[in-house]
């Protein structure tokens, strides 16, 4: 049974960290204003991150009850490295000058050399493991009983965002040619990051 409170956190947290700009998002976004192979692209995504969020979720309670100090230890890890995290964010909501700049091109390039690209983005990249495996994995232990809603919020977090930037990118594309937006999504995650991070130090 599904506890809303715990699933709407779920959402909220996981859309909170998977807003950060990065190699993943920019190729999501790149191949939704292009329009090639979206559905693809946003699937591989999505059910990358809902495959590592499960694992966090079902095993990181157990690892911890075997290794109980695990649990104190990644949850101020987790905070130090959020609270890093949106201080790089904030900083770069100040200074940033950079677009996303979208390569154009009229041949579209084969659908397994895309899949190879976006898959290499996201199982490549550590901060995946520690945002999805660890992080999540970390906070769904402060629902004891309620994981499930915490998981399947963050999972829905993921699908939203991912098809929410695949399909939805041709009407971003006035606004993220400017550095403006850029540095006004970074200072709202800087928020959400620091929010979180609080979060994780007070439930101790």
């Amino acid at each position: 049974m599904i506890t809303l409170s715990v699933f709407l956190t779920g959402l909220g947290v996981g859309l909170g960290l998977i807003l950060a700009i990065g190699a993943q998002n920019a190729f999501v976004l790149r191949q939704g204003l292009r329009g090639e192979h979206v559905l693809a692209v946003v699937l591989a995504c999505a059910i990358s991150d809902a495959a590592l969020i499960v694992l966090g979720v079902t095993s990181f309670a157990r690892i911890a009850l075997v290794l109980p100090w695990l649990d104190p230890v990644m949850r101020y890890a987790g905070a130090a490295f959020l609270g890093w995290y949106g201080w790089r964010a904030a900083v770069s909501a100040f200074r940033s000058t950079e677009a996303l700049v979208v390569a154009g091109g009229a041949e579209a390039a084969p659908l397994g050399r895309v899949l190879a690209t976006c898959l290499a983005l996201t199982w490549l990249n550590p901060h995946v493991y520690l945002d999805t495996v660890v992080l999540l994995g970390t906070i769904s232990t402060r629902f004891p009983g309620a994981e499930f809603s915490f998981g399947a919020g963050a999972v829905m977090g993921s699908f939203l965002f991912f098809f929410s930037l695949g399909y939805g990118a041709r009407l971003l594309r006035p606004l993220f040619a400017s550095p403006r937006a850029w540095r006004v999504l970074d200072g709202l995650i800087a928020l959400v990051m620091w929010g979180i991070a609080l979060k994780l130090v007070w439930m101790g």
